[in-house]
């Protein structure tokens, strides 16, 4: 991957001992029952996810992915190394994929010395590396994290009989697909969980449309997360339909606030804005990367997990909620002791 031309301003300290080990559920916690910091100009509060609607007003829209996670990690052997973990990143137009190799059996760590032409076997398929994806270096500088691959086989098919979500190394233990489901996922399609949706339930949904707070999907197939410090994200599949697209201008032409479920939902809304401003129904890949230098249009607020330093989601979440306040958020989150990574707690920030 490139590595971005520039580097998220917020800086504190990673809180390993901090990372979410089990969905919510698994630890005794419903869904909605996890933390959620509410961050506005007025300051820092304390809540759970389930007391979301009483912090949007009437009139503003939430916008969700709709991508549903599919069981895109497998066991594999490399060729003159043995086991390892494959990520199915990105299925690409013509048939190639998009892979990660990990090491075995928790992926951990990224493997990053691998070769064009190594061969992994999964099951009775042939996996074979061709290039860096998309053709260019890790930003470290010490080989490469993504590759495209051809396969020999079809690989959609056998992970889906064989395959298991994508997870790492801080978990527990390992978790059925259904855990890592929004209630908004209807389109198969993502690597990883589009995470932030996970804390919806379907009581908190009519509980904002009760309050008069919109509700609308865009889909966004995520790939893999697993960035190192510098990388940018991957290109993406997106759609965004003509009715939420309408419902977004309504909504700004009406004052209200356009709320982003994720960092992923964002990437999509401003991957379809027109020149004067507007939203358009749009799909296809997208190469957007929102930062401070090229900043949101559209999206107002976001609803986010907590990401590790040095992400390129960081990046995002400065470039929506500002510096200022994406540094507050994360003090008061690490000082308070929340949750990590894809079944944590939860952000609102509202600059």
């Amino acid at each position: 991957m490139t590595a971005l031309a520039v580097q998220p301003c917020t800086s504190f300290d990673a809180p390993e001992e901090r990372t979410a080990p089990a969905p919510a559920e698994a630890r005794g916690i419903p869904r909605d029952g996890v933390r959620l910091l509410v961050g506005t100009r007025d300051g820092i509060e304390h809540t759970t996810f389930r007391h979301l609607p009483e912090h949007l007003n009437a009139g503003d829209l939430v916008v969700v992915n709709n991508s549903a996670t599919m069981p895109w990690q497998v066991d594999a052997t490399l060729a003159g190394r043995g086991p390892v973990v494959l990520h199915a990143a990105t299925a690409l137009d013509g048939g190639s994929w998009v892979v990660e190799i990990r090491s075995s059996p928790d992926a951990s760590r990224a493997l990053l010395d691998a070769r064009p032409g190594d061969h992994l076997e999964v099951g009775a398929l042939v996996v074979t590396l061709q290039a860096p994806y998309p053709f260019a270096s890790s930003p470290t500088g010490d080989g490469n994290r993504l590759w495209r691959a051809e396969v020999d086989g079809d690989l959609a098919a056998y992970l889906h009989t064989h395959g298991r979500p994508i997870s790492y190394g801080y978990l527990d233990r390992r978790y059925p697909l259904e855990d890592y489901q929004s209630v908004f996922a209807t389109v198969p399609g993502s690597a990883e969980m589009p995470s932030a949706g996970r804390p919806f339930t379907p009581e908190v949904v009519t509980r904002l449309v009760a309050a008069g707070v919109g509700v609308a999907p865009i889909t966004l197939h995520t790939g893999v997360s697993s960035q190192e410090a510098g990388e940018g994200p991957q290109a993406e599949r997106f759609e965004v339909p003509d009715a939420t697209a309408r419902q977004v201008n309504a909504t700004r032409c009406a004052g209200g606030r356009i709320v982003a479920v994720g960092t992923t939902v964002t990437r999509a809304l401003e991957s379809a804005v027109t020149s004067d401003g507007f939203v358009v129904g749009t799909s296809g890949w997208t190469e957007r990367v929102v930062t401070r230098a090229e900043p949101p249009q559209v999206v107002d607020g976001l609803i986010t997990g907590w990401h590790d330093p040095h992400a390129s989601h960081l990046l995002l979440v400065e470039a929506v909620a500002g510096e200022e306040l994406t540094q507050a958020a994360y003090d008061a989150a690490v000082r308070e002791g929340y949750r990590w990574h894809e079944f944590g707690d939860s952000g609102l920030l509202l600059p």
